[in-house]
């Protein structure tokens, strides 16, 4: 039997990230050595850690670049590694992005690029389509963070606002063979949506991304607007011949690293409740619903019997308003917790925990938090009234004045959020 609840549940956050470490999954995926040149590019939060896996494994000549978020890169031999801009891109993405698609210039059939996408991609490989500047594009980035957009709505922007993403880095390596590995960080695993999907086919359209911008009242200035009116913001058909070259193969997912929490919970005596790999929604509102399971389960031992632990994955959002005022510092996780607590009001033996698997939640130095049946009752010890802090999603400064952040520093890969319910 569990005894003290903040050591189970980080073990559990720890056994789901360790499931996800490239280092232990990419070894047995690596393609052949080709006759020609082995190019590797990649993009994302586990960009350099992939790299490295590569670099120990491979058996061969090997030549790459690949770009990951800043103080997630590491120092390697073969590859080269640039830090940018995420989750809003910069011009060191950009360069970079242009670097690449020098690597693959004059490539033939005997070459082999080996692609490694992770979650974050989309912002990292930054380079805007013709007539759109960077400025612009970050400025649509950023409305987009602050509106509530889901990951696939967000990423069917992207890929039309892009001269690299949906399927487009494929076509600049054709007629090389290219072989994708990822580490999924989207609901549903779809290879399009992970990181703008650079080098696989696209089925959304640039009405599809124009609908994204209405939906949410995006104001976008005259260059993007007239760049998504042309044929040119479309992406390549899914009949172009890059494609049937072309190979994805996913190394890690949000479902496996469930599995693997799951397992050490049944191992430990608690019973595993897994949820769903692809819980999306607003923060507050998932908080809602998994305040009320955890009350039936607490009352009623439903849908399981006590002692049992909640599992789930997928990536919720915050919405930020104008009404809302000035706001604080807080990720989706910490806002997900801090409503949690408010909707459970102090409910006995429930116990709560909510983190980033790629060690960053939003733009702070935390992974997430821990929550515990005396967090409000602290709170208010202090003078904190949560109420308040949820309002103004300022739910990393309460967090942090209870001593509760999960601080892990950049884990290197990223299957998106794992938050883990114990009741007993």
């Amino acid at each position: 039997m569990v005894q003290d609840a903040r050591q189970f549940l980080t073990e559990l956050f720890e056994v789901a990230v360790a499931a996800a470490d490239p280092r232990g999954t990419l070894a047995r995926h690596l393609p052949p050595v080709p006759k020609g040149r082995a190019v590797v590019i990649g993009a994302g939060k586990a960009a350099a850690s992939m790299a490295q896996a590569v670099e120990e494994n491979w058996h061969g000549p090997l030549e790459g670049l690949v770009i990951t978020r800043y103080e997630h890169g590491l120092p390697l031999t073969k590859i080269k590694v640039v830090e940018a801009g995420h989750p809003v891109p910069d011009a060191e993405g950009a360069k970079a992005a242009d670097d690449i698609l020098r690597l693959l210039d004059g490539l033939t059939e005997d070459d082999l690029v080996l692609c490694l996408i992770s979650g974050g991609g989309s912002s990292l490989l930054a380079k805007p389509g013709d007539g759109i500047t960077l400025e612009e594009k970050k400025a649509v980035t950023k409305a987009l963070l602050a509106s509530g957009a889901n990951i696939t709505e967000m990423n069917t922007l992207r890929k039309h606002l892009s001269a690299i993403k949906g399927g487009r880095l494929a076509v600049a390596a054709y007629p090389a063979k290219v072989v994708t590995l990822m580490i999924s960080d989207v609901p549903g695993d779809d290879p399009a949506v992970i990181a703008s999907g650079p080098t696989v086919p696209d089925a959304t359209t640039s009405a599809d991304a124009r609908a994204v911008l209405e939906k949410y009242g995006i104001d976008i200035p005259p260059s993007i607007d007239a760049y998504l009116k042309s044929p040119a913001s479309e992406t390549p058909e899914p009949d172009h011949p890059a494609f049937a070259n072309a190979q994805s193969i996913m190394i890690a997912t949000p479902q496996e690293s469930l599995q693997a929490a799951a397992d050490l919970a049944a191992a430990k005596g608690i019973t595993p409740v897994i949820l769903g790999d692809r819980i999306e929604g607003e923060a507050r509102d998932v908080a809602a619903d998994m305040a009320a399971i955890a009350r039936q389960v607490k009352l009623h031992d439903q849908p399981a019997a006590k002692p049992c632990v909640l599992i789930s994955g997928g990536e919720t959002t915050v919405t930020v308003k104008a009404s809302d005022g000035e706001t604080g510092r807080g990720g989706r996780n910490a806002e997900f917790l801090l409503a949690l607590a408010d909707h459970l009001d102090g409910l006995e033996g429930v116990n709560a925990l909510a983190c980033d698997t790629d060690g960053i939640d939003g733009t702070e130095d935390n992974a997430g938090a821990i929550l515990t049946p005396d967090t409000l009752a602290r709170a208010q010890a202090k003078g904190l009234e949560a109420k308040d802090y949820l309002a103004r999603h300022d739910s990393y400064s309460l967090f942090e004045a209870l001593g509760d952040l999960i601080k892990t520093g950049p884990t290197r890969t990223n299957v998106n959020d794992f938050r883990a319910i114990l009741i007993r």
